[in-house]
């Protein structure tokens, strides 16, 4: 609900965490595209394309996106590659209501299909994609290892998994200028521009207490995703993991 304020994300329990992104999304429908273009410049644009230029579609023709919100991702796939199909799962109705009337407008019903579902237990069998994503999610799933592995299971040998997210950055210089900006600039601008500012306070928390890169890249490997790459964008603020699931 807005003006609540939400607990730090090393003191909630899963639970606790999946009802706090659960009702943060739910309240910030309206303004969400608005506000994730404003408040980095743009940027998020520029990431999903690079994240889909380096998608391949090889025997299924079909994209499964994670997490898709308000289907920013999807859309951007689907206009890119006009022969494939994409699945876009969410969890929070809101998000995906928002994200059908996209669709609509842009006249893409018919190869964009919404359902809502957990990434823990995704409602396809073994193989079904040739590629899956998900963009600006894996950081508000608790259980991050299990979503990795379901997300396997669901990939043709041979295909992608894709995730595209948010990263505290390495980098001396900048850490301290990007610090400022979690902690005190976006909280301010979105009091004034938000539905439920204190949602951006958990934005803020939830990207610092993201694992690093090295971190997440070896979780990947672990839930059997091989030759698992790693692009830093923007200055490191983002990251882009793609990794392969093994045709042998």
């Amino acid at each position: 609900m807005p003006g609540k304020r939400y607990p730090p994300v090393k003191g909630v329990s899963q639970k606790q965490q999946v009802g706090m992104v659960r009702e943060i999304f739910s309240t910030i429908t309206s303004k969400y595209d608005v506000l994730n273009h404003l408040l980095s410049l743009r940027r998020d644009v520029a990431w999903r394309r690079f994240c889909v230029r380096r998608m391949s579609f090889f025997k299924t023709n079909r994209l499964l996106d994670v997490a898709t919100g308000t289907g920013d991702l999807a859309i951007e796939a689907a206009l890119k590659y006009p022969l494939i199909h994409v699945s876009g799962l969410d969890f929070v109705r809101e998000m995906l209501d928002h994200g059908e009337k996209k669709i609509r407008e842009r006249h893409l019903s018919g190869r964009i299909t919404f359902l809502k579902g957990d990434a823990l237990h995704l409602p396809f069998p073994a193989e079904s994609f040739d590629t899956i994503a998900i963009a600006f999610g894996i950081r508000n799933i608790p259980e991050k290892a299990q979503a990795l592995r379901e997300m396997a299971r669901v990939v043709a040998p041979g295909g992608q998994v894709m995730v595209l997210e948010f990263n505290f950055p390495q980098t001396p210089l900048f850490r301290p200028a990007y610090y400022v900006y979690l902690n005190i600039l976006l909280p301010l601008l979105a009091r004034v521009l938000s539905p439920n500012p204190e949602a951006y306070a958990y934005l803020a928390d939830s990207i610092m207490n993201f694992p690093s890169p090295e971190v997440f890249k070896t979780m990947m490997e672990q839930a059997g995703i091989v030759e698992v790459e790693v692009y830093r964008l923007t200055l490191g603020i983002t990251c882009l993991y793609v990794g392969k699931i093994s045709a042998d």
